[in-house]
């Protein structure tokens, strides 16, 4: 191709490689009836223009990029679809690009698409070619341009319209920023510009630096951010800035994407109105925006409707009751943040999240904590952690190990018996922060960072008093609500700063930990206690129906909150087994077995019955074998997300069967987590493996069965 100007600059710009060729262009093209096919074509563009590792490298770019798709449709509005990955089979930056002759359908809330960028980076893709690739997606909204590849006679155009795109001219000058919205620390002045020509704008500067629309009577901060933080992160900021151009408002917008971000100045937020968060990751530092109206929603409902979100703000601005960035934005950052509601979500949204943050922060201590115990006790023997017999202290054994002896001098049992007791010590005592941890992250969930000294204050309370992992639950969420009642109490100005890291903690520890010893932790105790005595008296029929429950619970949500609640549970009474109380250990081994069979289900039932599953359920089942056998249930999600009614139901059944079987046949399992790399921790190996092998077989033929039903002989045959 000859090289313009503009062309010789995007080369330069991606490190001397162009992004686009006219190799990778297909004009007016069929290249199949689904997005499987469009995608496959355009990865085999990229790997004959020599730009992946081999045949491999171009089935991983297209692999990548069907699970990418089946996570989340990439169709935009207008007849737009940019499925994109970032892999190591990519050998270099690459866009491919087709004008399709027939449309397909991309999911897309407005039909199929003629237009489709397969965006290729590679695994360490820099940060400049990953805002080159974002700044064609940000490019993809501009009527103009998408209209521009719509009436391109050649594949030569084609490459001249992107490299325009990706290396535009500079401006002669910059404009001087709107009233109120200057920035900091070097970041470029948002650009100010009106229709088109702000996108235009907004496309010269640095990928990260905050994004706004024409100064109005009103301003809206927002922040976008999507996994990946190539594509969908600019494309939904340009939309909202379009959108408050259109409305008459300033808006202006933190990208959050995959190359960094510049956070927007203090003083844009503070004259702000309100603020949209178009995320489906966390926000960062998202206490800046404490008190400020919150919209908030995925990151493609701000392409796909930003008109409709800059017109909620907007009236979140008037209302009264409208949902807030929870803290006291006086207090900065550190007040507040994580409270905030998610728009729309009711208390028993909100109530979900809460204990589920909590969940997640308390499974690491619980799997590295119990994983230790596990392998101290395959060095040192179960009895490592009993007391240790003649000692007048009356302490356990590997306690007096780890407290009497060392490497140069061992205990009468060897370097093994020494090993054993200090990784269950190192066990134990990771041990010993589940419940604290538990109910510090729920604080935390509500009130940020002032809630985690009150919420482990709490947990520490229920453990010494007996009320454990309920104790746990109930502290965290007193702890939460007490830190966010004071963080809402107006202080005067010199006082603001003392707020979350004095006032705050000190109080609602005060207070917490009060009402917790006073009132709460002896009917907390007892109702732990009597839970721990039904539990060791279930037996027969009971201990069966126990462990049907359980893997009801495993198998429903992959990882939500009734999935967490189970694992939690039996988690938690880990910790409390002893000699003569073996129930949490069969608790253990049915939650585990119960949770592993989902994925290794549906991995099986894509071997037996191929043409029932699409090709990238076919290549998530290969992932699944792995997931299934380590114990991460979430491996079946893929499956569960695209034919929830057919799926979900199977592997319910065979989770519940193999729940039943564990718990009929007194299985012990002494590791929280790890699936069949703590087998040696298992009693009862073999009925344990019979059991998940049961379950597979019941979940794998339902979800076969299940699938057929109303397909004709046809359809499995196009399939």
């Amino acid at each position: 191709m000859s090289h313009s100007t503009a062309e010789t600059s995007a080369a330069s710009a991606s490190g001397g490689e162009d992004l686009l060729v006219p190799a990778l262009v297909a004009l007016d093209a069929d290249l199949g009836a689904t997005s499987e096919d469009v995608v496959r074509r355009l990865a085999a563009l990229v790997g004959d223009a020599g730009r992946t590792a081999g045949a491999d490298g171009t089935e991983d770019l297209a692999r990548a990029a069907l699970a990418r798709e089946a996570s989340s449709p990439t169709g935009l509005p207008n007849g737009i679809a940019i499925p994109h990955a970032r892999t190591g089979g990519v050998t270099r930056a690459s866009l491919a690009f087709a004008r399709l002759e027939r449309k397909v359908d991309f999911g897309a809330p407005d039909g199929p698409a003629d237009l489709v960028f397969l965006i290729a980076a590679p695994e360490g893709a820099g940060s400049q070619h990953l805002k080159l690739l974002s700044k064609l997606a940000r490019a993809l909204v501009r009527p103009a341009f998408t209209a521009s590849l719509r009436e391109a006679s050649s594949a030569e155009e084609v490459v001249r319209l992107v490299d325009e795109v990706l290396a535009p001219a500079q401006p002669k000058a910059p404009a001087a920023p709107a009233a109120g919205a200057g920035t900091a620390d070097g970041a470029a002045a948002p650009a100010t510009a009106s229709g088109a020509v702000a996108a235009d704008a907004a496309a010269t500067v640095d990928q990260e630096a905050p994004v706004a629309s024409a100064t109005g009577a009103r301003r809206i901060v927002a922040v976008t951010a999507c996994p990946t933080g190539i594509a969908h992160t600019y494309m939904a900021a340009d939309s909202l800035v379009a959108a408050g151009e259109r409305a008459g408002v300033e808006v202006v917008v933190e990208t959050q994407g995959s190359s960094g971000a510049t956070p927007l100045p203090a003083d844009v937020i503070a004259g702000a109105s309100a603020v949209i968060f178009a995320v489906d990751v966390g926000v960062r530092e998202r206490g800046r925006f404490a008190g400020k109206p919150l919209v908030s929603s995925g990151v493609k409902r701000a392409i796909n409707e930003p008109d409709a979100m800059v017109a909620e703000a907007l009236r979140a601005v008037d209302d009264p009751r409208a949902e807030r960035v929870a803290g006291d934005g006086g207090a900065g950052a550190a007040a507040a943040g994580a409270g905030a509601r998610s728009g729309g979500a009711g208390f028993g949204g909100e109530l979900r999240r809460w204990l589920l943050t909590g969940v997640s922060y308390m499974i690491p201590f619980v799997a590295a904590g119990g994983l230790l115990i596990a392998l101290g006790f395959l060095l040192g023997g179960y009895e490592i952690v009993n007391a240790a017999p003649g000692d007048p202290a009356g302490r356990a054994l590997n306690t007096l190990i780890v407290q009497d002896f060392s490497l140069t001098d061992l205990p009468d049992g060897g370097l093994l018996q020494y090993l054993g007791a200090v990784l269950s010590s190192l066990g134990q005592l990771a041990f010993g922060l589940l419940v604290p941890a538990l109910a510090g992250y729920i604080a935390y969930a509500m009130a940020d960072r002032p809630g985690i000294a009150p919420g482990f204050v709490a947990g520490l309370v229920a453990g010494a008093t007996g009320a454990g992992f309920i104790g746990g639950l109930v502290g965290g969420l007193l702890a939460g609500a007490v830190a966010l009642a004071i963080s809402k109490i107006s202080v005067p100005q010199w006082a603001r700063g003392l707020m979350p890291v004095v006032i705050i903690p000190l109080f609602a520890t005060l207070i917490t930990g009060f009402l917790m010893f006073a009132l709460l932790a002896r009917p907390l105790a007892a109702v732990t206690t009597g839970l721990a005595d039904f539990l060791n008296g279930l037996s027969g029929g009971s201990a069966v129906l126990l462990g049907i429950v359980l893997g009801l619970m495993m198998a429903f949500d992959m990882g939500g909150p009734l999935n967490k609640t189970a694992y939690a549970f039996a988690a938690a009474g880990l910790g409390a087994a002893t000699a003569t109380d073996t129930a949490p250990l069969t608790i253990m081994a049915a939650v585990m077995a119960a949770g592993m069979v989902p994925p290794l289900a549906l991995a099986l039932a894509t071997v037996v019955r191929r043409k029932l599953f699409t090709a990238p359920e076919r290549e998530n089942g290969k992932a699944a074998w792995l997931l299934g056998a380590a114990f991460i249930t979430e491996g079946a999600i893929p499956f569960a997300a695209a034919d929830p009614l057919r799926v979900i139901p199977s592997i319910m059944l065979g989770s519940a069967t193999t729940g039943a079987i564990v718990m009929a046949t007194g299985v012990q399992l002494r590791a929280p987590h790890g699936g069949i790399f703590v087998f040696f921790a298992i009693d009862g190996v073999v009925a344990f493996v019979l059991a998940i092998l049961a379950g597979m077989v019941v979940s794998a033929v339902a979800v076969i069965v299940a699938k057929s039903l109303g397909r004709s002989k046809a359809d499995l045959v196009a399939a």
